[in-house]
């Protein structure tokens, strides 16, 4: 069987952490079985929808390695094929024109909220005998739904579901304006685009028990669904774009890895035995709808963390640099090209420890910047004593025609036994004149990243 799935945002807002894990789902599903991704742009709300968050979403999935096949689909550019479809369900019957005000509607609503019971359309257009049309107003068209019984759907993740057609109202299809609405669109360009499974998030439920009496009365090949548990908050409710964490652009801001992130999506909700680090051939070759789980996942900050420190420390080095430099470039200070060698070489102890890119820009700041600032609490450290120690030091480096390990640690060695003191206390005041703080890397690996003269002039400056 060919495998055609989709992804289908609409470019209302940037792309929320959920509909990245669902556009990985179907990716997967879909590389695995030799098929085809599409992604397609739900752009038919036109108020809302802008140019600028589809680049958004389209430059997301391209970040975290989701690659859609063909063309992106723009759903608007298919509106005269959904308004034909608009037409053969009126003339077939399965469709009728409500002249219902909005008013009538508010007061329907109203009522029910009374009564404590959900609203559903009162179907008052939907066998017009005796109602009289009225003028100048254009109507809204909706689907006729079935009244009685239930329908059934086999949720390739819920198992079998099944909903009482008394609950599903008669949708609309067309609005006043004459736009088609989501519920109609969708089908129809899933038909056009001959999708095999539909993935999506389980709060699409309700729309696929909709969706599946319009591909009933038009005949279609009714697709394999699968509805996925939601995301929720590390508080546990469910996530929402005002979280800080809650689209992809908040992770790339923090300096999380691409495969990093795409590995944790992956694993939240989805399991394989006990296996916890995926490469990317491993997440397509052993992905399956099996492995996902019914209940919702909560979002997890130190997962995430732990996971990027993770391939922050076994990524190559050379493509951990040209990571760094992106993100310098993007949301710090530019590593210019003089200092890019000296980063380079010593990025293997700027990373020691480094949750995010981020740590390790902050690590790698000292050699970055020019000019060092030492924090005011840092700068009461430097008492009498420590600035003898720094003084003594300085006049001893001098006289090393090329520093290396060993000769620093021959000087740090002899400064602590006249002074009576541990490593700490000759090592801290180094660091801080170094790099204007008590922390950051060794003080070895400090003094080697730096020229002997760019060491000589920030010693000098403490008096």
């Amino acid at each position: 069987m060919s495998f055609i799935c989709r992804f289908a945002p609409s470019p209302t807002g940037p792309l929320h952490i959920g509909g990245v894990r669902t556009a990985l789902f179907n990716w997967l599903l879909a590389k695995k079985n030799k098929g085809k991704f599409y992604l397609r742009i739900e752009d038919t709300d036109k108020e809302r929808s802008k140019e600028e968050f589809k680049k958004q979403i389209i430059d997301s999935l391209g970040w975290i390695g989701i690659k859609h096949d063909d063309k992106e689909f723009i759903q608007s550019e298919n509106i005269k094929k959904h308004k034909q479809i608009v037409d053969e369900l009126l003339k077939q019957g399965f469709a009728y024109k409500c002249y219902c005000s909005e008013e009538e509607i508010k007061k329907q609503k109203e009522k029910c909220k009374k009564q404590g019971i959900p609203y559903v359309y009162n179907r008052k257009w939907r066998e017009p005998k005796d109602l009289e049309v009225p003028k100048d107003v254009k109507p809204v068209i909706r689907f006729k739904s079935k009244i009685s019984g239930e329908t059934k759907i086999k949720d390739l993740v819920q198992g079998e579901v099944n909903i009482s057609n008394s609950i599903i109202e008669d949708f609309v299809i067309l609005r006043q304006d004459g736009s088609p609405t989501y519920q109609l669109c969708a089908v129809v360009d899933d038909n056009e685009m001959k999708i095999t499974h539909v993935i999506r998030g389980d709060d699409h439920k309700i729309n696929t028990f909709k969706q599946k009496q319009i591909y009933e009365a038009m005949k279609w090949k009714i697709p394999e669904f699968a509805h996925i548990p939601l995301i929720h908050s590390e508080k546990g409710s469910k996530l929402s774009k005002r979280d800080m964490a809650s689209t992809i652009g908040d992770y790339i801001k923090k300096g999380i890895l691409a495969d990093a992130l795409r590995n944790y999506l992956l694993r939240l909700g989805w399991a394989h035995k006990d296996k916890e680090i995926f490469t990317l051939e491993e997440s397509i070759n052993l992905f399956d709808l099996n492995g996902v789980g019914k209940s919702p996942s909560k979002l997890d900050l130190s997962r995430i963390l732990s996971l990027n420190e993770h391939y922050i420390k076994h990524i190559d080095e050379k493509q951990l640099f040209g990571l760094l430099k992106d993100f310098a470039q993007n949301f710090r200070d530019r590593i210019s090209p003089s200092k890019e060698k000296a980063v380079l070489q010593s990025i293997n102890f700027l990373k020691n420890k480094a949750k995010t890119l981020d740590d390790i820009y902050c690590n790698s700041e000292y050699i970055i910047k020019d000019n060092i600032d030492i924090v005011a609490e840092d700068k009461k450290l430097l008492d009498a004593a420590a600035k003898k120690i720094i003084s003594e030091f300085l006049e001893k480096f001098k006289k090393i025609d090329v520093p290396n390990k060993e000769k620093l640690e021959e000087i740090i060695n002899n400064l602590i036994k006249k002074h009576n003191t541990n490593f700490k206390g000759v090592g801290q005041p180094l660091r801080i004149a170094l790099v204007g703080s008590r922390f950051g890397p060794g003080i070895y690996n400090i003094i080697l990243s730096l020229t002997k003269d760019e060491v000589i002039k920030r010693i000098s400056k403490i008096n």
